[in-house]
């Protein structure tokens, strides 16, 4: 159990995942983030952000042009994977029993996101914790136009590929000692990319609460 627990932690630290698992763990992760759906507890956002940071530094050897392209690939192929799941399981998932893996809401905030922004969804979820990995379930579950899904599919891959990869590395090209805060970046992430998501928890129980 005391294994598990490490292991669990190595997933949810992204300089653990740079340092130990390389360039290869970074593309596993991210195509497990935007694809599968217990990969939502998985740190996408400030990964990136650390994987261009650390490249601008020479700590992935790894050309930024080999990155992005790599990056977005693993992306676009997770949320395909994502689509294809919900195709295939439909309305099976609003059945499901919750489990440490899976929780109904998830999907019903993903549905409400969606609900809202339209196909841009698929974009705009692309920078928002767990919508980023049931957005793309949530379009196979409602057998969104495959054309469609692809050109936001590959328009969100690119966004958020290229928004946290890119400020990371000229941060980094730029401000060499920002290396020695690194903690401070990822917690100052976390809260930035997680203030939407919980408004959206607050706003839907409230909702919930009113209708009773």
């Amino acid at each position: 159990m005391e294994n598990f627990w490490e292991y669990l932690q190595t997933l949810t630290d992204a300089k653990t995942i740079l340092s130990k698992g390389g360039f290869y763990f970074l593309l596993v992760v991210v195509f497990a983030e935007t694809g599968l759906f217990f990969g939502f507890f998985l740190p996408g956002d400030y990964l990136l952000f650390m994987a261009g940071l650390l490249c601008a530094s020479g700590m992935i050897d790894v050309q930024l042009g080999t990155l992005l392209f790599s990056v977005i690939a693993a992306g676009v192929l997770g949320n395909y994977t994502g689509y294809w799941f919900g195709y295939r399981a439909g309305p099976m998932l609003f059945k499901k029993n919750d489990s440490w893996f899976f929780k109904k809401r998830y999907i019903t905030v993903a549905e409400e996101f969606y609900k809202k922004h339209g196909g841009m969804a698929l974009v705009l979820g692309r920078f928002f914790p767990i919508i980023r990995t049931f957005a793309p379930i949530f379009a196979g579950v409602v057998k969104v136009d495959f054309k469609r899904f692809t050109l936001y599919n590959l328009a969100g891959g690119i966004a958020w590929t290229c928004t946290f990869i890119l400020s990371g590395y000229f941060l980094g090209r730029r401000y060499p000692q920002l290396n020695d805060y690194l903690e401070y970046i990822v917690i100052g992430l976390i809260v930035i990319t997680s203030i939407p998501l919980l408004i959206a928890f607050i706003r839907r129980k409230t909702t919930n609460t009113e209708k009773t």
